[in-house]
């Protein structure tokens, strides 16, 4: 499947509390990443992420294969980020000529 934001390698981090298994991690994109469903800090708004969402039994796998989903499909009823979700809904081909940019912006480490 080719993604629109294909060509990137984007940074992202996960910070584990002390309390990890019963908490989620938090995981973040850097501060300004372009997407509706990443806050402007760069936290990933993800519903298997939140306290209400997250079971201990969920897997560092299904978090990335979950995030990597959001990319490709954001969930704009459930927005971060006001200004990419406005374009994602009204502008498609805007947003997704701005994701294609926002992937050069992490070109992959050669």
């Amino acid at each position: 499947m080719q993604s629109d934001w294909e060509g990137g390698l984007y940074p992202i981090t996960l910070q584990f509390s002390e309390d990890y298994r019963i908490r989620p991690p938090v995981c973040k994109f850097p501060k300004g990443f372009f997407h509706p469903n990443v806050f402007s800090g760069g936290e990933v708004c993800l519903s298997i992420l939140n306290d209400d969402g997250w079971k201990p039994s969920i897997t560092m796998k299904q978090i990335l294969l979950g995030i990597q989903d959001l990319l490709n499909q954001p969930n704009p009823s459930d927005a971060a980020n006001f200004e990419p979700n406005q374009l994602f809904i009204k502008d498609p081909a805007k947003y997704k000529t701005r994701v294609q940019l926002e992937a050069k912006k992490y070109p992959p480490a050669i």
